[in-house]
């Protein structure tokens, strides 16, 4: 008995230790899963509940049809689909706001009086074809920030105003605006329009479109085809680095050019690209210009911050000859009309130059 209790007193001892060990080793640290990201809910919230009757028999329940403005009907921000059966005296339809995805044929059936739609901020992907055609009176179309990829068919002749930008818009099918002779403005900023999209038939029948707007998009060459009687001209932040000779030389209207933000450089741009008859705003900021264009003699507004110049010359610049008005009296009609000049943001450092102040008499304000 005495040999076996010897024997198994060392095994008791080592299994002691070992308990006592595991008894000392620090407790394994729990580990705690990475928080669930939030998820986007897939229902939409419900449209909201229908307010009071309305003077209106044939008011729509989820809108409001004001009873000192009876041709209006008011459906914005009330978690529509769809857009409501409109009744056929109403002129003006607000509809943004919305949760709308589609417009199906039957969508305007009866507005057929109807003049002005907004339908802004909805996620309109697909445009029947056929929606459009029996609104003959059709005047203002507002369709901003929706998901649409190609401009609306069919849009009706009456139409003056064309709003389709912060879209998805990269296709314009031959025939988009042949028809839209009395169109005035057509905003496409914000899409993503490439440079295969434009020919030069793309906008015909455009004839007395004044206000065009293409930034934002994704344009590496001015666009053809443009028509020439526009006034103003937007082309901020694409990726345009030349303007072709004479590309301006029919645009006898065009007021006012917005080229900021694109990669535009003096190689880029011939001599007289910007003299244009009646330019009066100019806004090439934020290029990669070296040197001052040339201008025109009745340009009154030139943005230049933030490009490359080192240096300007304001006889070159000059677009009359300095000896032509040296004297005292020389008449300011006759003198370039610049009052207006910006300049931060390049490398240059003042004074500012004297012939610049010799050639440009009617500068009001110049940021250096």
């Amino acid at each position: 008995m005495k040999v076996i209790i010897s024997l198994m007193f060392p095994l008791i001892l080592v299994l002691l230790c070992e308990v006592n060990g595991q008894r000392r080793r620090p407790p394994k640290k729990r580990v705690t899963p990475p928080p669930v990201e939030p998820v986007e809910p897939t229902e939409l919230p419900p449209p909201l509940p229908p307010g009071p009757p309305s003077i209106f028999p044939d008011c729509p329940r989820e809108c409001f049809c004001p009873p000192d403005f009876p041709s209006a009907l008011y459906c914005d921000s009330r978690n529509l689909r769809k857009v409501p059966i409109i009744p056929s005296r109403i002129h003006y339809v607000y509809l943004q706001n919305n949760f709308i995805e589609d417009l199906p044929e039957e969508s305007f059936k009866n507005a057929t009086e109807v003049r002005w739609i907004n339908l802004d901020n909805n996620r309109i992907k697909r445009v029947d074809k056929r929606v459009m055609d029996k609104l003959e009176s059709l005047v203002f179309l507002y369709m901003e920030k929706n998901h649409l990829k190609e401009i609306p068919g069919n849009l009706p002749p009456s139409l003056e105003q064309l709003r389709l930008s912060r879209n998805r818009i990269s296709k314009i099918s031959p025939n988009a605006f042949n028809k839209l002779e009395h169109l005035i403005l057509l905003d496409l900023h914000n899409n993503e329009l490439n440079d295969a999209v434009f020919n030069k038939n793309t906008f015909k029948g455009l004839k007395n479109l004044m206000q065009l707007n293409l930034a934002r998009n994704i344009l590496r060459k001015m666009p053809p085809g443009i028509p020439t009687a526009v006034y103003q001209l937007f082309l901020d932040k694409n990726n345009i680095t030349d303007i072709p000779s004479n590309y301006f030389k029919d645009f006898s209207n065009l007021a006012f050019l917005r080229l900021n933000y694109n990669g535009l450089t003096d190689k880029g741009l011939p001599k007289s690209t910007f003299n244009i008859t009646n330019l009066l705003v100019l806004h090439l900021a934020h290029n990669k210009l070296t040197n001052i264009p040339y201008i025109s003699p009745k340009l009154e507004h030139l943005y230049l911050n933030d490009n490359s110049i080192e240096t300007i010359n304001g006889t070159e610049i000059c677009p009359m000859s300095l000896f032509s008005f040296q004297g005292p009296s020389s008449d300011l009609d006759n003198v370039p009309h610049l009052r207006y000049l910006r300049l931060d943001g390049n490398h240059l450092k003042p004074p500012i130059p004297l012939d610049l102040m010799m050639c440009f008499r009617l500068l009001q304000s110049v940021i250096f």
